[in-house]
């Protein structure tokens, strides 16, 4: 039998991820978002919901352009921080003593230190009430050589990412590979 717990947002898991943005000043801000996903194939496009209140949501607004940038599991403190600390008051980069870089393509820093970065153009911005969703066109993608496989593709075995839960609002590591397809 199964029990009704109401409307909630149980998907499992979300990624946690590093999204980075700059201010109206150039300074670099990051925060920490678990509700982004995958939302168009061609052209590549990737969604991140975000709460008006939030300093990020200014910079999104006022500049259409951020990184999501996923860490590996050894920056875990770090990127709990982000989510931790409002960017209005303190410079992240600075406290975590990790690195933005300026992008190349849009107006946004990334991570140095995370393995993967990915760069977007915010395409659309749909209020939903508490949060705003931002849909935007991934314009590049920069990997760690390191964590490239012999096609030039991510290896999620050596990246680590992290995976967050919100209804218990637990970080934790992905298990094992449960089925692996040749890449042609």
């Amino acid at each position: 039998m199964k029990e009704s717990i109401g409307a909630k947002t149980f998907l499992y898991p979300c990624p946690a991820v590093g999204v980075a943005t700059y201010d109206a000043d150039g300074k670099a801000n990051v925060m920490t978002v678990a509700w982004a996903g995958v939302v168009n194939g061609n052209p590549a496009s990737l969604s991140i919901s975000v709460r008006k209140e939030t300093y990020t949501y200014g910079n999104l607004m006022a500049k259409k352009a951020f990184t999501v940038n996923i860490p590996s599991q050894k920056y875990l403190e770090q990127l709990d921080y982000f989510g931790k600390t409002s960017g209005r008051d303190t410079d992240k980069f600075a406290e975590t003593d990790l690195t933005p870089v300026r992008s190349e393509l849009v107006d946004a820093p990334y991570i140095k230190e995370f393995p993967v970065n990915i760069e977007c153009k915010v395409i659309k911005a749909e209020d939903l009430g508490l949060h705003t969703i931002f849909i935007a066109e991934i314009v590049d993608v920069k990997v760690d050589d390191d964590c490239l496989d012999e096609y030039h593709l991510p290896l999620t075995k050596k990246i680590n990412p992290i995976a967050y839960i919100p209804g218990d609002g637990t970080y934790y590591a992905l298990g094992e590979a449960l089925l692996v397809r040749k890449r042609n």
